[in-house]
């Protein structure tokens, strides 16, 4: 019987979308809800299992941690992309990766939730309204305003959509920005710097590697407008950390709305949590019943088609 772990899987629903009874003569499975210590800890509770189920980017899988599973025959990512598995090392060891298809539309929704939170003060005013205040904070208008994004891909695309809905102006910088689709999108093309320097909002939709990575410093925060907000639904180490907390210390941007982290999950006593013009949210970009869905069955249609020696979509 093949052994199966599940990683990460925060909100146990991994038992509720799959009916394991249907295949409990063929795999053995165990759940993991919590973030493993270390990886000594994570080599101890995974080193009997055959396949691993695994959520993009959560618990690395590591040259060390592949290295040190010896039964391990294959691994199922949540999406066709995780920068947090060494490839190289899963192919040395004759490790068959699979991945999953993944929707786009929830990052462009929770986009759309920090920009709308920020601009109406909602965490101030839901804090307020349980402690007995009633209207204590006055918001912004999106309507006229600019937005400025940082790439203009799939989710790029769709909250530049929804902020035209909104009556605002779109624009666009990217080291590859497609200046056709620009245009068709009615997106203005600009350069980095005058992005930054005129944006009312900074939202950031690239795909990230090594040539994003502290794309945002003191630099480019500097020349921000005061009464500017930066959102990074993307991934956390685009923005210099260090930076960002000095830029909101000093109160040299109005805010920040966050989904995404340097180390995640967020420590708790991390310096991002204790600021009143930061909108903190857990990575749940991607979290909706819509996507577990369709990454467990696809995890477990990915493993029927490699045991059947007709692998489906295979990333290595």
């Amino acid at each position: 019987m093949l052994k199966v772990a599940v990683l990460d899987d925060y909100q146990d629903v991994f038992n509720q979308i799959i009916d394991t009874q249907k295949f409990k003569n063929k795999y053995e499975f165990k759940v993991f809800n919590e973030v493993f210590l270390d990886e000594k800890e994570a080599i101890v509770a995974l080193e009997k299992f055959d396949a691993l189920f695994i959520m993009r980017e959560r618990t690395p899988m590591t040259k060390s941690l592949i290295s040190s599973l010896p039964n391990l025959k294959y691994i199922m990512t949540s999406g066709m992309r995780n920068n947090a598995i060494d490839l190289e090392t899963a192919k040395k060891n004759k490790i068959l990766v699979c991945g999953t298809d993944i929707n786009s539309n929830p990052a462009a929704e929770v986009t759309w939730a920090l920009i709308l939170g920020l601009f109406r003060n909602m965490k101030q005013e839901v804090d307020n309204m349980f402690q007995g205040y009633w209207q204590s904070t006055i918001g912004l208008e999106l309507k006229g305003k600019l937005l400025g994004l940082i790439g203009l891909g799939k989710i790029g695309t769709q909250v530049a959509k929804v902020a035209k809905a909104f009556g605002m102006e779109v624009c666009a910088w990217s080291e590859n920005l497609n200046l056709t689709h620009a245009n068709e999108t009615g997106v203005l093309p600009m350069t980095k710097e005058d992005l930054f320097k005129n944006s009312d909002i900074i939202s950031i939709h690239v795909v990230f590697g090594e040539r994003y990575k502290n794309l945002i410093t003191r630099n480019e925060l500097s020349i921000m407008k005061k009464s500017s907000f930066l959102i990074n639904t993307s991934r956390g180490p685009i923005i210099n950390e260090d930076d960002l907390i000095d830029a909101l210390k000093k109160e040299s941007i109005a805010g920040v709305g966050l989904d995404v982290y340097n180390k995640e999950p967020l420590p708790q006593d991390h310096k991002l949590r204790f600021f009143s013009n930061a909108l903190l949210l857990p990575h749940i970009g991607y979290v909706t019943a819509e996507n577990y869905s369709k990454f467990y069955n696809q995890m477990i249609e990915n493993l029927e088609s490699c045991l059947n020696n007709k692998p489906l979509r295979v990333i290595l």
